[in-house]
């Protein structure tokens, strides 16, 4: 793994945006102002999509990290099933019954549910293991870039060499795999929050949208309407919504006003209900940090694993020193770096303060590698339940937030 520097294309804006990467590639000024009174570093001036730079792997190294990410979901399935079993939900922070029993039945009937990415978040330097920072099964997204401008990118500047990419033929295969599994006659709707403002949900979901080749709607989930008289949520159309993919994570779904009737019509497989969740309910056992802290109980020592723990950071705190992560939380929201004998440096200015009423995983601190003054980490793509892909996201400070870029890499 190296890190180049090559010269941008001419008109690479025009050519990414052409190539579905149509959200704005510089941070708008909503979001340049400082942030509790730290100046943004200059860094975040750079474009999101940086091709000013590059990343370098060997085809042993792709195929050895590919094997790692595999292995890793697949504890990962196996950690999700410890937790149903053994009826640890309360560790992840689901107290509402009714929540855990929906959750519980979508991980006995996944086989009938459809489900189709998610992204791992992955320290490595290139000279040891790669290390599990996250895992994002629920909502993730640098879907696209991934996907397709990095791909075209290395055709113009290497063309004949390789690239750890097969998301798109992957995501088609998905589709085409587990369309039997939803119901007939009615179209996929495809949801994002209309809240979103850099578009970046947006052209995600568009993206998806494109890959799955079926009879599709858009709504946003603002739209997504309640019909009394049917019991049924209904899209702008008055059309009963059979199936949904949703760029929405379910703590969000399960928590707002309309939570009772997401519940009350969920269908779990079998045609019990009346709408179809895509990623379904199981992966909130996945996209929840105190999946790290179980992993690491169930395989202390694993090499690809960092200690976590779930009732405080224990020996981290005199040795490594440690991360505080909130169990629920994106783009590096409230996390809190704890070194020894410094002050915590964190994402936000108002972290939450960790305790029981805002409960975190400690996971011990790993700080990212840098290169070239850069912090780096690896964004491994699975599709179903094989690698697929990789995406490289950059920061200037220790956590991957909203300010990070994305950066194209190659095989060679």
């Amino acid at each position: 793994m190296r890190r180049r520097t090559i010269e941008p294309r001419p008109d690479w804006q025009r050519t990414v945006e052409e190539q579905g990467l149509i959200y704005p590639l510089t941070l708008p000024q909503s979001r340049l102002r400082s942030t509790g009174g730290t100046p943004i570093p200059d860094d975040s001036l750079r474009p999101y999509w940086d091709e000013s730079a590059y990343y370098v792997f060997s085809l042993p190294e792709v195929e050895a990290l590919e094997e790692t990410v595999e292995e890793l979901h697949a504890m990962c399935l196996a950690a999700a099933d410890h937790i149903v079993t053994a009826n640890r939900f309360a560790d992840l922070g689901i107290t509402d019954p009714r929540i855990a029993e929906a959750v519980a039945e979508a991980w006995h009937r996944r086989a009938e549910l459809p489900s189709v990415y998610g992204r791992f978040d992955l320290r490595y330097d290139g000279t040891g293991p790669a290390k599990l920072i996250e895992y994002n099964a629920d909502t993730p997204t640098s879907l696209v870039e991934a996907a397709a401008p990095q791909w075209f990118w290395m055709e113009d500047r290497f063309p004949g060499a390789d690239q750890w990419n097969s998301l798109h033929e992957r995501l088609v295969a998905a589709w085409k795999k587990q369309a039997a599994l939803l119901p007939p006659g009615s179209p996929l709707h495809f949801a994002h929050s209309a809240a979103d403002e850099i578009g970046e949900d947006l052209m995600t979901v568009a993206y998806l949208k494109e890959t799955a080749g079926l009879d599709t709607e858009w709504i946003a989930m603002e739209e997504i309407g309640w019909d009394p008289l049917s019991g049924r949520f209904v899209d702008n159309q008055l059309r009963f919504i059979r199936s949904c993919f949703k760029l929405y994570p379910w703590e969000w779904l399960t928590a707002d006003e309309f939570a009772g009737h997401v519940l009350d019509t969920l269908d779990n497989g079998g045609g019990t209900g009346s709408t179809l969740w895509i990623e379904p309910a199981w992966k909130m056992l996945l996209s929840n940090k105190a999946l790290l802290a179980i992993l690491w109980e169930l395989h202390p020592g694993h090499p690809n694993l960092l200690p976590a723990y779930l009732d405080g950071p224990r020996e981290l705190a005199h040795t490594t020193g440690y991360v505080a992560k909130p169990l629920l939380g994106r783009e590096g929201a409230g996390v809190t770096v704890h070194e020894r004998g410094t002050t915590p440096a964190s994402a936000l200015a108002s972290p939450a303060v960790p305790g029981p009423e805002n409960p975190c995983c400690y996971q011990e601190l790993a700080p990212l590698p840098t290169f070239d003054g850069n912090h780096v980490v690896l964004g491994a793509w699975v599709v179903e339940d094989e690698s697929a892909g990789l995406g490289i996201r950059e920061s200037a400070g220790l956590i991957t937030d909203e300010y990070a870029r994305f950066l194209p890499h190659v095989i060679l």
